[in-house]
């Protein structure tokens, strides 16, 4: 039997971390490219724990302009939200360190709990 036995040892463990939210459209642009794509990127090459976009049906953010699917079934302009997960402190230097990307978009950084398996 490979799953876990009665009495064993834990296979992982719960640690503090934070989530860094980025709120913002599909149609903001860095440089020619997707500004979520280039956030990802840069996430990836620092080293952070993980990354995810999530695509929006309505929302609005720092323009207070509201995006919605709902006209016309024509869908553009759409709210992301992009998640960051990783420690506090790698997440604030992170913010810091890239500010030009994130100059006209909504960030904010919560605790979390990560669930960590194994040694990492």
């Amino acid at each position: 039997m490979n799953g876990p036995q009665t009495g064993s040892r834990a296979a992982g463990q719960w640690r503090p971390a934070a989530r860094l939210t980025v709120l913002l459209d599909e149609d903001d642009k860095w440089r020619h490219t997707p500004l979520y794509h280039e956030v990802v990127r840069r996430a990836r090459d620092a080293g952070l724990a993980g990354a995810s976009v999530w695509r929006g049906i309505e929302g609005y953010g720092a323009s207070s302009h509201v995006h919605t699917t709902r006209f016309l079934d024509v869908a553009d302009h759409l709210p992301l939200m992009l998640v960051l997960v990783d420690e506090p402190e790698r997440l604030r230097a992170f913010v810091e360190q890239n500010a030009e990307l994130l100059e006209s978009v909504n960030v904010t950084l919560a605790p979390v709990e990560l669930w960590q398996e194994g040694e990492r």
